[in-house]
């Protein structure tokens, strides 16, 4: 079991994010990443969409062998990872917004969230903001239409720039010190955020600590690859193929690519 892959799946392309930061984590750890673009964004479906479509791909990761299930959404996690836990006997790794460290760090009581309608709208979110942002000001905005325009290869335009503009000033304006990213397509708008909020705020998403998590557990269930040859990784999409390849080749990490219906 040792050698089998880390399964990870997002709603598109986003999610190569969180990968990124797993195939760092732990370079000989082979993975299968699944891309269901046809059905992004997940954000504005309904929940008994999401836990459909989070069912749908983790049966497929689980037909490819996968030891681990990394849920590299936002929305999938806050809305299915409860039930993907309870239908299927493997370990599940989610991600959701970092309030946690934002909120215990802010030094202006104001901490901005941008995530989409599906996340911000969810029980597990609104558990997280109790728990840990009781005594601060938490601004949520929806990122209408950013992951759409991820997913189409339009990060660079003057399209996009004017879209996440029309979310951030605000956001700037309330005097926030930190900038919650709250959906994993998000972390390819980093460079573009950091020419437009000032040097004092700081840009948070969750890619290093889903990492860390996914080693830990992978520890502790005694799954770790246990050669130290260096992994592979292999990403499947249903969506513009050429699309995800220009996304990976930024990665500097040798993978494999190619559509796949599923």
């Amino acid at each position: 079991m040792n050698n089998q892959p880390i399964g990870i799946f997002d709603s598109g392309i986003g999610g190569t994010s969180i990968w990124k930061e797993i195939a760092i984590a732990l370079p000989n750890e082979n993975t299968i990443y699944l891309a269901d673009s046809k059905y992004a964004p997940y954000g504005k479906r309904s929940k008994e969409e999401i836990i459909a479509l989070s069912i749908k791909n983790t049966k497929k990761l689980l037909e490819l062998n996968c030891k681990i299930i990394v849920v590299a959404c936002n929305t999938a996690t806050t809305n299915a990872i409860k039930v993907l836990r309870d239908q299927f006997d493997i370990p599940f790794i989610g991600i959701e917004p970092a309030i946690k460290p934002a909120a215990l760090n802010t030094k202006t009581r104001k901490v901005g969230v941008l995530a989409t309608k599906g996340t911000l709208s969810s029980e597990l979110f609104a558990k997280t903001s109790d728990l840990y942002a009781t005594k601060i000001e938490v601004i949520e905005v929806i990122g209408t239409g950013l992951v759409e325009l991820i997913e189409e290869g339009k990060i660079h335009t003057s399209e996009m720039f004017a879209l996440l503009t029309s979310y951030v000033q605000p956001l700037i304006e309330q005097n926030i010190d930190y900038l919650v990213l709250g959906c994993s397509h998000y972390p390819y708008l980093i460079p573009i955020l950091r020419k437009m909020v000032p040097d004092n705020i700081i840009i948070i998403d969750s890619g290093e600590a889903v990492a860390r998590q996914t080693k830990v557990i992978l520890s502790e269930k005694e799954i770790l690859k246990q050669d130290y040859q260096e992994g592979s990784h292999i990403f499947f999409t249903n969506g513009e193929l050429q699309i995800l390849r220009d996304i990976l080749k930024k990665s500097n990490i040798p993978t494999s690519s190619e559509l796949l219906e599923f």
